[in-house]
């Protein structure tokens, strides 16, 4: 058989954007690795702290804020990085447009959060709902003026910093007793700071400096250039929010805060495909306009890069659920749908190969229609599975959901980019992750933090695999290390 797919007869991107890239995504990736760690233990605290039925209340909310919040998102947060990417001379413009924009916006936001809290029966945490909701929008704003220019050296220090302002103010909540809303402020405190700091950094960089700006025909331009970003990021949202909401209506507060237990681990995991795909989409927009022939060939690394990571996640917590169930001190109930969503894990990282193809490209509408039949299967499936099997309907609606998606990309992208080689080059990762598998099977009863041992275990054993198996090749193993020796 031959050493290579069919990815590595592309154009290889020289060590340019494509290495800045992978500088920058190591950076992140490195210092999200600590902050999220540090996160786990907080989250973990609080979950214990609150119980099934307060956890099910606080998700709840977070979930809706989710919601809601895509109305003051319009579409620009992509659009501003894309945007920003091409024309940096013009960020400052461009932000206090969107700040201006979103500051009338979010009036409108109080309105909808207000309602929906009403309905669920939360009103008592609608003013920290509506505050986080707000700094949260505005936080993602400025670090995106940092993912525009690429200068993420300061982003990695944010990620680390704001986890631990936010491990300090749990730690202190669960000292003093606090309830639900105590934790919610917890949180707008965090995306607080972090408004403070994008801010600093970006006035003493001369990226931007924050301030207000009316442009009402910059933002119709933008309202219309962004409307597939939007209507992207509102179905897209609603499929990843939505079914915890929906298990706390047609269930209990109990049962939601269950499956939110079950999720949050794997949630905290995304940061992984989140980060590539926030570093890469600038490269990838620019690829689109300067050098069209490389486009495919970045998506297709993108892809291989995402599906490498991904698979062994979804592999490795299917095999030890149990374990980290007890390891992670989650709620016992949780332990099954933990084990299901782990399916859905390497579909999650991979589809968001198709999400920057698309969006780079121009073709953002596109991926809207993809975002729209995958919110008309999770609903479906949630108020078919939800009502008779609760949290495991909800986990399995979940993976099929993310299967719709991943077949819809596929083909849109095969449509407007060029064809992803799933096959070719998948086999040999996927064969490196069952092997894994197998070694790992053995020690899946380990308990307590004895997890570690078959989790290293597997990490070894699926390098070696992936080596043998010449699941990496030649050509991209080079790529890699030259772009490795210019960020030394």
């Amino acid at each position: 058989m031959p050493d290579h797919d069919p990815a590595s007869d592309l154009p290889v991107p020289s060590a340019g954007l494509g290495s800045r890239a992978l500088r920058n995504t190591i950076l992140v990736l490195a210092a999200k690795v600590v902050a999220r760690l540090v996160a786990l233990v907080t989250v973990l605290r609080m979950l214990n702290h609150l119980g099934p039925s307060q956890y099910g209340e606080f998700g709840t909310l977070v979930s809706y804020t989710a919601i809601v919040g895509v109305v003051l998102d319009l579409g620009f947060n992509v659009l501003f990085v894309r945007e920003g990417a091409r024309h940096p001379q013009e960020i400052q413009r461009f932000l206090r447009s969107v700040m201006s924009l979103r500051l009338l916006m979010s009036l409108v936001t109080f309105v909808l959060l207000a309602g929906a809290l009403a309905l669920a029966g939360l009103d008592s945490l609608l003013v920290p709902g509506f505050v986080l909701l707000v700094l949260a929008s505005y936080a993602n704003l400025l670090r995106n003026g940092l993912y525009a220019v690429q200068r993420l050296g300061y982003e990695a220090l944010a990620v680390v910093l704001e986890s631990l302002v936010l491990l300090a103010l749990v730690l202190h909540g669960i000292q003093i007793g606090g309830d639900a809303a105590y934790f919610v402020w917890a949180y707008a405190a965090q995306n607080a700071f972090s408004c403070v700091y994008f801010g600093v950094v970006l006035a003493a960089k001369r990226i931007a400096v924050v301030g207000w700006r009316w442009e009402p025909e910059l933002m119709r331009i933008w309202f219309w250039k962004g409307l597939p970003f939007a209507l992207t990021f509102v179905l897209s949202t609603l499929y990843f929010r939505i079914d915890q909401p929906m298990v706390y209506s047609l269930r209990s507060s109990v049962e939601a805060g269950w499956y939110g237990a079950a999720y949050k681990p794997l949630e905290a995991l995304l940061f992984v495909p989140q980060t590539f795909l926030a570093v890469v989409f600038p490269v990838l927009s620019v690829y689109h306009r300067e050098r069209p022939a490389e486009l495919l060939a970045a998506v297709n690394r993108f892809f291989k890069a995402l599906l490498l990571m991904g698979w062994p996640v979804s592999v490795g917590a299917f095999l030890l659920a149990h374990s980290l169930d007890h390891a992670l001190s989650l709620f016992a109930a949780s332990e099954a749908s933990f084990r299901i969503l782990s399916l859905a894990m390497v579909l999650v990282f991979v589809n968001n190969a198709y999400i920057g193809a698309l969006s780079a490209s121009d073709h953002q509408s596109s991926f809207t229609w993809a975002a729209g039949w995958s919110l008309v299967a999770n609903v479906a499936l949630n108020v078919a599975l939800i009502p008779s099997q609760g949290a495991i309907g909800a986990s399995w609606a979940t993976v099929a959901t993310e299967v719709v998606l991943g077949a819809i990309g596929w083909v849109l992208v095969r449509r407007h980019v060029g064809r992803v080689t799933i096959f070719k080059q998948s086999w040999r990762v996927v064969l490196a992750g069952l092997v894994m598998g197998a070694a790992v099977y053995p020690l899946s009863n380990f308990g307590g933090w004895y997890v570690v041992i078959p989790i290293l275990l597997g990490a070894v054993v699926y390098g070696v695999a992936i080596l043998l198996l010449r699941a990496v090749t030649r050509d991209e193993i080079t790529w890699a290390r030259r772009a490795l020796a210019l960020a030394r």
